[in-house]
């Protein structure tokens, strides 16, 4: 019976139940749109092109790996973890016999890959470029339909995409920018895939300069195997296993050949389930926040309503069960709109990453149905525990009372609600201190966001408190804006927790808002200003390329220049990753400086590594301490301690000799050149010969960087700009609400003489203040937790804060206010004011 009722009540009551609708379909469409691109990250395909003709492929293992045992109450625990490492990882060339002997394989081809990027006019279509030798071209596989293979150091094939973009043919030169000097080869050849090869180009060089070029003698990238004619390659895979037992080798059949050939789309899933979990998690928290003051302003405008069943005898369980199963229908109606809508919006979300180059595009985007009805779950329970924490007042009341307290809105909160506020905000004040002891991003991000909407869920329940005690501050400056002011003073004071249920969603989009926009502006402008303070060198060398050359670097050494070569990657101490680099240790004091605390950079060398004050701290580092680390290709080293900075924000936590860091990563070219030396157009007349090469001041390289960093930012905009979208609905949706629900009030005040102009002033007052109030709030909550930010990651309470951008976040939040309150109030007043005073309910 009571579904029937809520059936009846929602049917009738439409446009009551549309916010909450709205709320609640805005919520599934993001946690649906989160969840694809969890479930992408999860279970995510990436296809195979280079492997396509080779049904197994052997290859290194791409993991770092630790194993702890703990004894704990006469029990051992054994727990295995492993992490992926930065660079690819090389294969012995003498495996090849061992798979050659093992039964069922046919033939074994051994694989080589590295960059090799074409100097073309036409470039490659936005595709990587690498270089293969041509022996490996069947496992594609790849014919030739021009020419012929290539057999000197000087011959080169090319693939049929790169030939029609660039115009070439058999008999052309083409310079390819590889991992040595530029070199220009002939063409010799052009080779057309047998399948669609839609992501890299690729280009193929003789046996002998492929292997000078990939620059691992004696390794090999992967072995390609073919079974023999009728073998199974599952069973061929367990055969090739068990030959390999005991070396890290791993073996690929199937959907599992893609991680192997394209490892920046397999570091990618990681990447997009911490994003899209991180996403989905705060999508949540403030969807939970926003559903529950929609419903909250609900309930509140149908009070006269449910005190009404009250005081016929109606039970508390009773309105509690009408008011949930409401909510259920609401919600299933929302959720599953919602859900549906949240599916290209999740595609579209991945193309803007793919397109931002935060995810590989052979990382093909996955729908299932698991994320559609998991956020129908959540909606459907998120209106349900809304409904039940709305509905807790007037459910709780005495039926005498209920008609007699709904003609007025309560002066006091209870005491439950004011507890539970001040619970919340001393959980944001512990998580903003918290916030000052944590110095990496991955750990501190992810708290910076809680610690808003944790202090915003206070605000939310703190408001009718908040609203009052600015009514008391405001209502000086009110008054003298004649009757208006006086009439929205009153309604401040009168109707506190509706005002508050405005004043929430608009405390969470300001702070959220500067928040997201100014937490990647502290960091990086951080990091920038210890690069300015850090670089000494007259001149700053870039690529437009892949890199730098190490013979650009040998030219400007031969006129006497101090030259700094700069390479980077990422290294695993344990488990933990740090950015690291390797810098030419000769004359290095001269280009760079780190600002070194303890030990000296002259002990730099092969067997030495500068830390960071911070990964010194983490690991009890000094100079003299040992420290075991992997680099990024997955090789273990054991370095002693030379030095250690305090700017590791800047330059990275881990400092090397640069030779033992080009030898261990996938393009061993500098990313930048330090150069001392006397002018600009002698640096440019030596490096005349290297294509693609910028000469910049350290002030130019500085903008540069700027530019990159807001490049990266855009990705982390992207990311949260669903969330803040979503609050932006859910400040016009609630504003839209209450003043939609305020007719009779505007028809009396018109009936004891108040003009359309007047009450359209007051409502403009009223959204005014309550901008005032929300913004005050939102930018302390912001400013509070950006600081905390800044401390733990630069040391400094000194937040970065843009601002024409903070003008423009408040005037866009005034913007929705204003409209969203005068929209419905101009509809109200059209209404004759007779006719709205005697209107039903």
């Amino acid at each position: 019976m009571m579904l029937r009722y809520a059936l009846q009540t929602v049917r009738a009551r439409k446009a009551g139940f549309l916010g909450a609708f709205l709320a609640l379909m805005c919520a599934a469409a993001l946690i649906t749109a989160c969840g694809t691109l969890l479930d992408t990250g999860l279970r995510g395909t990436i296809r195979t092109e280079r492997y396509a003709a080779a049904p197994v492929v052997v290859s290194a293992d791409q993991y770092v790996h630790m194993t702890t045992v703990k004894h704990k109450k006469g029990k051992t625990k054994v727990k295995h973890k492993a992490k992926p490492i930065a660079e690819r990882a090389w294969l012995p060339e003498n495996l090849y016999g061992t798979l050659a002997h093992t039964p069922g394989v046919t033939q074994v081809v051994p694989e080589l890959t590295f960059p090799a990027q074409p100097l073309a006019p036409a470039g490659t279509g936005g595709r990587t470029a690498y270089g293969h030798a041509w022996d490996s071209a069947a496992l594609t596989p790849y014919r030739l339909t021009t020419g012929r293979a290539p057999q000197a150091a000087g011959d080169v094939v090319i693939d049929g995409d790169l030939a029609a973009r660039a115009r070439l043919r058999p008999g052309d030169r083409l310079t390819v920018q590889s991992t040595q000097a530029p070199r220009t080869y002939r063409i010799t050849g052009i080779a057309t895939p047998a399948t669609a090869v839609r992501h890299q180009t690729s280009l193929f060089f003789s046996a002998g300069e492929a292997r000078r070029l990939a620059a691992h003698p004696g390794q090999v990238t992967a072995f390609g195997v073919l079974p023999a004619k009728g073998a199974d390659p599952e069973r061929v895979r367990r055969a090739l296993a068990r030959a390999l037992h005991g070396t890290t080798a791993q073996v690929s059949t199937g959907d599992a050949r893609g991680p192997v050939e394209f490892l920046d789309a397999a570091a990618a899933r990681t990447r997009l389930v911490s994003m899209g979990g991180a996403m989905g998690g705060t999508s949540l928290l403030v969807a939970v926040l926003v559903v529950v003051g929609t419903f909250a302003l609900t309930v509140q405008q149908r009070h006269r309503e449910l005190a009404l069943l009250r005081a016929i005898a109606a039970t508390s369980g009773q309105i509690r069960k009408l008011l949930g199963r409401e909510a259920l229908i609401v919600g299933a109606a929302a959720g599953t709109a919602g859900a549906l809508l949240g599916l290209p919006l999740g595609g579209w979300l991945h193309a803007r990453f793919v397109a931002l180059g935060a995810v590989p595009a052979t990382l093909e985007h996955t729908v299932s149905v698991f994320p559609p009805l998991a956020a129908l779950a959540a909606t459907l329970l998120g209106a349900w525990a809304a409904a039940r924490i709305a509905s807790r007042r007037i459910a709780r009341i005495r039926p005498a009372e209920a008609l007699t307290e709904a003609r007025t809105e309560r002066t006091r909160l209870a005491w439950g609600r004011v507890a539970a506020g001040l619970l919340l905000l001393a959980g944001g004040v512990v998580l903003v201190v918290v916030l000052t002891s944590l110095r990496t991003e991955p750990a501190s991000t992810p708290v910076t966001f809680l610690a808003v909407v944790v202090l915003s869920a206070s605000v939310a329940l703190l408001g009718p408190l908040l609203v009052r005690c600015a009514a008391l501050l405001l209502a000086g400056p009110l008054r003298l804006t004649g009757h208006s002011g006086r009439l929205a003073t009153a309604n401040l004071r009168g109707n506190a927790a509706r005002m508050a249920s405005v004043v929430t969603p608009l405390t969470l989009l300001v702070g959220m808002t500067c928040t997201v926009l100014f937490v990647q502006d502290t960091l990086g402008n951080a990091a920038r200003a210890q690069v300015r303070e850090g670089v000494r060198a007259d001149w700053v060398v870039t690529a437009q390329g892949p890199g730098i050359p190490g013979e650009a670097a040998q030219r400007l050494r031969a006129r006497h220049d101090t030259v700094t070569e700069v390479v980077r990657t990422t290294v695993r101490v344990g488990l933990d990753k740090y950015p690291a680099q390797g810098v030419t240790p000769a004359g290095l004091t001269r280009t760079w400086d780190p600002e070194v605390t303890a030990g000296s950079l002259d002990r730099l060398g092969p067997g030495t590594v500068a830390v960071s004050e911070l990964a010194a701290e983490q690991r009890h580092l000094k100079p003299g301490s040992t420290l075991k680390l992997t680099l990024g290709d997955g090789t273990p080293a054991t370095l002693t301690v030379a030095a250690v900075y305090a700017r590791g924000l800047g330059f990275g936590d881990l400092t090397f000799a640069h030779d033992l860091v080009a030898r261990h990563v996938d393009n061993p070219l500098a990313s930048s050149v330090l150069v001392r030396t006397t002018t600009q157009t002698q640096l440019a007349t030596t490096l005349r010969e290297f294509p693609g090469l910028r000469i910049l001041s350290p002030a130019a390289a500085d903008a540069v960087q700027a530019d990159r960093q807001q490049t990266n930012a855009e990705v982390n905009y992207l990311a949260m700009g669903l969330v803040l979208a979503f609050t932006a609905i859910a400040v016009v949706n609630t504003l839209a609400m209450s003043v939609a629900d305020r007719g009779r009030e505007f028809a009396l005040l018109r009936l004891a003489g108040a003009t359309r102009r007047q009450v359209l002033r007051m409502l403009r007052t009223e959204a005014l203040s309550v901008l005032l109030l929300a913004t005050s709030v939102g930018s302390g909550i912001a400013l509070a937790v950006l600081t905390a930010f800044s401390v733990g990651m630069t040391g400094r309470p000194a937040p970065t804060v843009t601002p024409l951008l903070y003008v423009g976040v408040v005037a866009v939040a005034g913007l929705l206010a204003l409209l969203a309150s005068a929209v419905p109030g101009r509809a109200a007043l059209r209404v004759r004011a007779v006719t709205a005073a005697t209107a039903k309910e």
